[in-house]
């Protein structure tokens, strides 16, 4: 058995040891401070670097059809032709393959979660890196076929899912490394540099695909070239996701799966309604990230002939990129005020800005129809890390309950609680991922069936907000319920 070079101060006990095959670790104690200040705090650090690092850019391939089927039309592909000119054909083909990475991304995430006490964070990593190969070469490839059907795009949209599956892995390992006080801070942190892969993607492959207009020629056979470009600049960077974890990152040995975690996960009504309040914060998150750049380009399809602002994602970047910054301060703020408390007003702020993105629809004012959506943005990221930072609260608080009243080993009760809680850190990530595709195939629906208004769609948004507000209110901020009213918990730090 080998030691990690970290050691308590003044003594030759080293703080945790490693097996002697693979970087396991056998003994992980984040909530003990000595433990915590004599090495284990670095050792959690460079494990979430090297996970932000990979979740990001299993982020920028899940969100990278959102950018590209903008060009697709331009690019030869008659399914996606008249984009921005009203055609509604267009528009429905165009959110059907931005959502098909979101359901596939969405249902892999469960088990994605699960791999990690099966396969440990570090070798998971170095696998769900390499699954991005997929994805991106083959849209490399097909996109410079130009008779490629419908359906191949389907498929090579539903593949770059494996993108989204990232973060539940990501998540539910990170949530092993930090102790209580920090698991708000470093999950946001860890979310936020995932969620800013969707920014730079919306930023980045729009300017690369005009740049290869630039180099080729403004026709079809440019935008499949910038294409082509846009997808394979992912490539070295995902080689270097693959070394770093595989050099660098830890598994936790307690983290393996006790038999029992996922079943007690499953059957605990706390994971399912936060579950139902992450499609609220998460899945209005990558729902919308998807589908701005089409929103703006079919609303306001004459910013595509203002020059550089046309060039820019038509500005579609911002609302990713303010909604990752964001989601950190939602889990600092959720650890010092309660993440029931932020997550209330949080829905209740993405009802007002649902509401003034109709009547900036209806106006037909994009200065506030950006702004208003900016608004929903920063509220989902808040949203995302205090709802996030609940999650291993109230599995917590309830482990302690139980523990008190049974006499169970308190320390047991916390390791089991933790496993429990990164259970359900996957179902809530699928659920909640899953709603982003509700929140597409809404606006797809109603933009069918309403000569083009969405409307509709955005109606239900505001009311679906203030529903989950209730439902945060009514389970975790109600007074007048007990600790011991089962489902519902008053603990005062949830």
């Amino acid at each position: 058995m080998t030691t990690d070079a970290a050691a308590k101060p003044g003594t030759d006990t080293p703080p945790f040891t490693y097996q002697a095959r693979g970087r396991w670790l056998d003994r992980w104690e984040p909530d003990n401070e000595t433990f915590w200040e004599s090495g284990g705090q670095q050792t959690a650090r460079k494990n979430l670097f090297f996970s932000v690092f990979a979740e990001n850019l299993g982020f920028s391939v899940w969100v990278l059809w959102a950018s590209v089927v903008t060009a697709m039309g331009p690019a030869g592909f008659a399914f996606l032709d008249g984009l921005g000119k009203g055609n509604p054909v267009a528009l429905s083909n165009s959110l059907l393959l931005t959502s098909m990475p979101t359901l596939v991304g969405a249902a892999l995430r469960i088990p994605y979660t699960f791999a990690i006490p099966r396969f440990g964070g570090r070798a998971f990593t170095v696998f769900s890196a390499v699954m991005l190969l997929i994805p991106t070469l083959g849209l490399a490839y097909f996109v410079n076929q130009p008779g490629t059907p419908f359906w191949v795009f389907m498929v090579l949209a539903s593949v770059a899912g494996v993108g989204g599956g990232n973060f539940s892995s990501s998540m539910a390992n990170i949530n092993f490394f930090f102790p209580e006080g920090k698991k708000g801070t470093a999950l946001g942190i860890n979310a936020a540099g995932g969620n800013l892969g969707v920014a730079q993607t919306q930023l980045f492959v729009p300017l690369v695909i005009t740049l290869g207009t630039h180099i080729m020629a403004k026709d079809a056979g440019g935008y499949r070239f910038g294409i082509t470009l846009a997808t394979l600049m992912w490539i070295p960077f995902v080689l270097i996701a693959m070394f770093g974890a595989l050099r660098y990152m830890d598994s936790i040995t307690h983290a393996k799966a006790d038999g029992s975690s996922y079943k007690l996960a499953l059957v605990n009504p706390h994971t399912w309604i936060m579950a139902v309040l992450y499609i609220g914060t998460f899945g209005s998150f990558i729902g919308f990230s998807f589908a701005f750049p089409t929103l703006i380009k079919s609303n306001f399809p004459e910013l595509a002939k203002i020059g550089w602002m046309g060039t820019l994602g038509n500005l579609a970047f911002l609302g990713a990129f303010v909604g990752s910054m964001s989601r950190p301060f939602g889990g600092w703020i959720a650890d010092r005020l309660t993440g029931a408390r932020i997550t209330l007003y949080v829905f209740g702020g993405m009802a007002v800005a649902t509401v003034l993105i109709m009547a900036a629809l209806s106006a037909k004012n994009f200065p506030l129809y950006l702004i208003a959506f900016l608004l929903l943005f920063v509220l989902t990221g808040v949203g995302n890390g205090s709802t996030y930072r609940m999650i291993p609260s109230i599995f917590a608080a309830a482990a302690k309950q139980r523990a008190s009243e049974t006499g169970q080993d308190p320390a047991g009760a916390v390791i089991a609680a933790k496993r429990q809680a990164g259970a359900a850190i996957g179902v809530v990530g699928a659920v909640g991922a899953a709603g982003g595709w509700v929140v597409q195939q809404a606006l797809r629906e109603s933009a069918l069936h309403f000569h083009g208004s969405m409307a509709p769609a955005f109606w239900a948004y505001a009311v679906a907000f203030l529903i989950m507000g209730g439902l945060t209110w009514w389970f975790y901020l109600r007074s007048s319920f007990a600790v011991d009213r089962s489902p519902s918990l008053a603990y005062a730090n949830i």
